[in-house]
């Protein structure tokens, strides 16, 4: 995820976020909804991490293992995702490609989901016409739409996140509210994502931009990195001058 870190940040902190993402148990189809509920602080069901297949050189984006049971259960499966932003001609290729190199490698998993979050469905990635076999592993992908999920109301503060960069300018403001209201505590997680969305602004033009006050900003993690950051340039700046003084002297 080079390009799509935040997700990794975000699922390596709340991994059991899958569990809101993945369609009920028995559900068929790449299309079916997703079943999103509130937030449960019960005990973890996953763990998190991106291993790289070494056979292919591939770097899966992540693997979702159940601490119930490493060959999974149809209720809590094994989850491969793959986290896609941009058009990829041999995207779906690979993925076939890279699962079933996943599968060779640990033959134990029994229960296994593919689960691939694109913007949007408009996303090309791959030719229309695929070998059978390739169509058939991708009617068992279950394709999670950001444009699609932003649309949906009520959705809990952890998967509303997943929304923030994709949402259009105008309704960033409205849901971080809607996640920081009940979730302070994901304050970091929202500065750091709008931080990679826009770049080009300051930490003071991020925190107008989502109706927050700058004072707040210096118990975060990104405004302390950011206050950090400034106070090395400035010991930098100092050193220049005070080097530049003396080859003057």
């Amino acid at each position: 995820m080079k390009t799509d870190h935040w997700f990794y940040g975000l699922f390596q902190s709340a991994p059991d976020l899958i569990a809101l993402l993945l369609p009920p148990a028995g559900a068929a189809g790449a299309s079916a909804v997703p079943s999103l509920g509130p937030d449960s602080p019960g005990d973890v069901l996953y763990r998190f991490g991106a291993p790289e297949l070494k056979a292919v050189n591939h770097r899966l984006d992540g693997v979702f293992w159940p601490h119930a049971a490493a060959a999974g259960t149809p209720e809590q499966p094994v989850v491969l995702l793959e986290v896609q932003m941009q058009g990829k001609a041999g995207f779906k290729h690979r993925l076939w490609a890279q699962t079933a190199g996943f599968a060779q490698l640990h033959p134990q998993v029994q229960f296994l989901e593919v689960l691939v979050v694109v913007p949007h469905r408009r996303l090309r990635l791959g030719p229309d016409q695929l070998p059978r076999p390739l169509e058939a592993f991708l009617a068992g992908v279950h394709w999670l739409s950001l444009e699609e999920l932003g649309q949906q109301p009520g959705l809990a503060p952890l998967v509303s996140l997943l929304t923030l960069p994709i949402l259009p300018c105008p309704k960033v403001p409205g849901t971080t509210e809607q996640i920081l209201e009940p979730r302070p505590d994901l304050l970091d997680t929202v500065l750091s994502i709008l931080g990679q969305r826009f770049p080009n602004l300051t930490r003071e033009e991020i925190m107008a931009l989502i109706n927050l006050p700058t004072d707040h900003l210096r118990d975060t993690r990104f405004g302390q990195e950011l206050l950090a950051e400034g106070r090395l340039e400035g010991e930098a700046r100092g050193r220049a001058a005070e080097a530049a003084a003396m080859a003057i002297r």
